[in-house]
């Protein structure tokens, strides 16, 4: 049976006409492009990079940025795309999002006239992978304590430090890299092919398999003067990124929940048991009606997030409660899921496990659960319950 998304109150005659036409196309990619092989990468612990190119001709990496290449979306229909992109795997999401949220986001908003042009529309044509190197492997939760540092020569930067858990490290041509110059977090493009720059893959794991994982090793890394992003300086250049990179998040994890609503509805109405489908008993159809309730909370949640957005009114704590919301339900859903299909849905044959196993790195990165918990109750008490 064809994927049709569950619409429960009518929300699809909400979006514009662009923003249904870029959800309606990558929709259609997904299902042709990346669902008849992603299990097989999840298997094999692959990312299918020949997708790349398809990214960049439709205009999906960076979407919401304007110029130099890049589409110009509004953020709803970057919001919907990443919807789309994680229906299939989490691991195609977060490539995009790193691309664009992460890795271009910094050089357009930060960077020098430069910069933009010499970067950007290569990265929207795909032309050009990037990766984003702020978590550390013993700091991530907390980045003020980073120990990567830069130090000013006379022809450019010094870097010497580790990233860890860095999307698509081994396959970027540019890191962006965080590092502390002079005791002030400031960011900087380190094409990967500069002398002292290594990355190496991170093998072993169960989730985002489908997804390159590395880590960056920089050992008296040379880069020039023009790689320091000139435009910005402190924690919030990173967290600025990283608030791009959770909103699309929070879309993308009802897309997690709508593939494993779909499958286990359609399996609950094949499945007989007892005489008849498991559909028509009482337990099952308890458990769907949670998942429609909350993937409709989160559609209309996601909604207004990406009007806030538009308007330019979006706080970041807005953007934490969305991510931790949705996330947590989409976790919710995909475990449901596999329960309602069984024995079955430990088996690759369906997808409701790998949502599974993928929704527990989301759950964790760019902010874990209890780190927005924390952001939103500092918001509305006022009172700072991370530290001393």
């Amino acid at each position: 049976m064809a994927y049709s998304e569950l619409d429960y109150y009518a929300i699809d005659g909400l979006y514009t006409e662009e923003e249904r036409m870029a959800r309606d196309t990558v929709r259609e990619l997904v299902t042709r492009e990346v669902m008849p092989t992603i299990g097989k990468h999840f298997d094999e612990g692959t990312f299918p990079t020949e997708l790349v190119a398809k990214f960049g001709s439709l205009g999906i990496l960076g979407p919401s940025l304007k110029g130099y290449g890049c589409a110009g979306m509004s953020p709803t229909a970057y919001g919907l795309i990443c919807q789309e992109l994680e229906r299939g795997d989490s691991g195609i999401r977060s490539f995009c999002s790193v691309q664009g949220s992460l890795c271009m986001y910094p050089i357009w908003a930060y960077g020098t006239e430069e910069q933009k042009q010499k970067y950007l529309p290569g990265m929207a044509a795909g032309e050009i992978i990037g990766c984003f190197g702020l978590t550390e492997p013993d700091f991530g939760s907390n980045p003020t304590g980073m120990l990567t540092r830069a130090v000013k020569t006379k022809n450019g930067y010094t870097l010497n430090g580790t990233k860890r858990w860095i999307t698509s490290g081994s396959i970027a041509d540019i890191a962006i890299i965080w590092a502390k110059l002079d005791d002030k977090i400031r960011g900087f493009i380190v094409p990967t092919k500069s002398e002292g720059f290594e990355a190496r893959d991170i093998h072993g794991k169960w989730s985002l398999r489908a997804s390159i994982t590395s880590e960056l090793i920089l050992e008296d890394c040379k880069v020039g003067e023009e790689a320091l992003l000139p435009n910005i300086a402190g924690l919030r250049g990173p967290l600025g990124c990283l608030n791009q990179a959770r909103f699309g998040i929070a879309f993308g994890a009802v897309g997690t929940m709508l593939a494993c609503y779909d499958e286990a509805l359609s399996y609950a109405g094949d499945r007989v048991q007892f005489g008849r489908p498991i559909a028509g008993f009482q337990l099952v159809q308890e458990k769907l009606a949670t998942m429609v309730t909350e993937i409709t909370k989160a559609q209309l949640l996601n909604l207004q997030l990406g009007r806030l957005k538009e308007a330019e009114t979006l706080r970041p704590q807005q953007v934490s409660l969305a991510k931790r919301n949705n996330v947590y339900w989409a976790r919710e859903i995909a475990r449901t899921g596999r329960d309602i299909l069984g024995a079955n849905g430990v088996t690759n044959d369906y997808q409701c496990g790998r949502h599974m196993l993928n929704i527990e790195s989301v759950f964790t990165y760019e902010g874990t659960h209890d780190i927005h918990t924390l952001v939103i109750g500092q918001d509305v008490t006022g009172l700072n319950a991370f530290g001393s």
